[in-house]
């Protein structure tokens, strides 16, 4: 706490004053946390001061929130690049981030308990964005992206917490996301000197190579860059008292449909709902789980039995292989292909059909989604149609994020679908009289063909990698897709 405290303090957080008698005073709290190592071992007992923004005022005490964090897909697409142009890969940490922030509002805030006198009356003029207020993330992306800017940094339109310099044949890269900041590049003299600069201008950890980031475990080898989350698995696993579970070798039952109505509503829907939302988080480095756990968020207002069995059912699916995670390859090419499927009227309550696609860099799964349709399709050729034109706008934007990343991605994109008529489509506007409630949509595709940004190739059903991002699969298709998605098991922690 008193590290805490002389930390706020060196940074001139606030200046002592009578609290004014137009304005209220917002309170403050210690939160204490232990930080752990990716192998559970204690790195270090953590003590932060921070303000209760919940009691903050609209239009008095704060105006604008919003700040940006790097998308998970471009911290992916980063590590793909960084391994087949075998590129250093930093990691630093920017230690109490927020108070670097400066404050445009005029904010009071009571002192920190267990540290003022009594019968003092006397409160806090936040000069910094303090942890806790409204603002606090906004004002410190604010100072740091002017801050590197000033060095000749170009902040991506594509992703706005990617930060790229180019000199001469120099290239130099920063992702950030919140505090967490990876840099990377073709030039370490580069790096060392940014990592100088950035220590008198913030208080910077260096934490060395890259290899915990965001409770992903991140491993090089001269094969490439592999990531997992074998340590939030097994507390995952652990949480559910399932480490001594029977494995299923699949994570969902072929041909099982969920319904918001069959069997007993649980008692304690809380278990369910903080299940699910780990696993989300879990699929940051797991795709083969990505449907199962899209089916099973849609439950969480009100979740029954069956609902349950099936997540236990995932988490038995886990257990065979914790440590499962992603592959970048140090070989291969850095050209984008993907491939989009649908399942028509999948969803049996609504009757829309479910989205599904993923992308590869080259020999690396980048990108992949799951989504029901946000309409009723009303034959499989227009589900597979949105399909494919959901993964257009993915590569359309990947190709502008590459383009930051200073690779020249002239070729077309291959898009993979298994819907002849789909592809006929997309390709031929006598079509369109044929379709006109789905006009924009073929304009979207059309539009990126005639550019020659994708191309649209045919796959046979049995060959589709996305229908695992579709509906549930028997074991035999299920483990031949997974094998083509690049994911391994990563037996030893980081």
């Amino acid at each position: 706490m008193q590290t805490e405290l002389d930390a706020l303090a060196a940074n001139n957080t606030w200046t002592i004053m009578p609290l004014p008698s137009s304005h209220r005073a917002i309170g403050c709290r210690w939160v204490f946390k232990i930080k752990y190592n990716s192998d559970d071992t204690v790195e270090r007992y953590k003590a932060r001061l921070v303000a209760k923004g919940f009691t903050q005022r609209e239009g008095i005490d704060y105006k604008e929130t919003f700040a940006p964090v790097a998308k998970l897909i471009t911290v992916r697409c980063l590590l793909s690049v960084a391994a087949i142009r075998n590129w250093s890969l930093h990691q630093l940490d920017v230690q109490n981030a927020f108070l670097h922030g400066d404050l445009q509002e005029e904010v009071y805030m009571q002192p920190p308990p267990g540290f003022h006198r009594q019968g003092e009356r006397v409160v806090c003029r936040l000069n910094k964005s303090l942890y806790g207020l409204k603002q606090a993330s906004r004002s410190w992306f604010h100072k740091f992206s002017h801050v590197i800017q000033e060095i000749g940094f170009h902040q991506s339109r594509d992703d706005y917490s990617l930060f790229t310099k180019v000199c001469d044949n120099s290239f130099t890269a920063i992702l950030l996301y919140v505090d967490d900041m990876i840099i990377t590049g073709n030039n370490e003299d580069a790096i060392v000197c940014l990592k100088r600069f950035l220590h008198t201008k913030f208080r910077i950890k260096d934490l060395g190579p890259l290899k915990y980031f965001l409770g992903v475990e991140v491993a090089r080898s001269k094969d490439g860059i592999s990531i997992c989350q074998r340590k939030y698995a097994l507390d995952i696993l652990e949480e559910a008292g399932l480490l001594g579970a029977k494995p299923a070798m699949f994570p969902m039952e072929q041909h099982l449909k969920l319904t918001p109505t069959d069997g007993v509503t649980l008692k304690d829907p809380t278990h369910y709902r903080r299940l699910v939302g780990r696993l989300i988080y879990l699929t940051i480095t797991r795709p083969e789980i990505a449907y199962s756990v899209h089916i099973l968020s849609q439950f969480m207002q009100q979740p029954r039995k069956p609902h349950l069995d099936a997540v236990h059912r995932l988490l038995r699916y886990l257990k065979i292989a914790p440590g499962q995670g992603l592959l970048f390859p140090s070989q291969g090419s850095l050209i984008l292909r993907g491939y989009c499927d649908a399942d028509w009227a999948g969803c049996p309550t609504t009757r829309r059909s479910i989205s599904g696609y993923c992308v590869f860099l080259g020999n690396a799964l980048i990108a992949w989604k799951t989504k029901k349709q946000t309409t009723i399709s009303r034959s499989s050729a227009e589900a597979e149609y949105r399909s494919m034109v959901a993964i257009t706008c993915e590569l359309t934007w990947l190709r502008y994020l590459l383009r930051d990343l200073c690779i020249d991605h002239s070729e077309p994109a291959t898009l993979h679908c298994d819907n002849q008529a789909a592809i006929h489509i997309a390709a031929n506007p006598v079509y369109h009289e044929r379709t006109k409630h789905i006009e924009l949509d073929c304009h979207t595709v059309r539009e990126r063909i005639q550019r020659g940004e994708i191309k649209t190739t045919y796959v046979q059903t049995g060959k589709q990698i996305a229908d695992i991002f579709t509906k549930p699969l028997g074991q035999a298709v299920f483990h031949s897709h997974l094998s083509k998605l690049g994911v391994l098991d990563i037996h030893t922690p980081t």
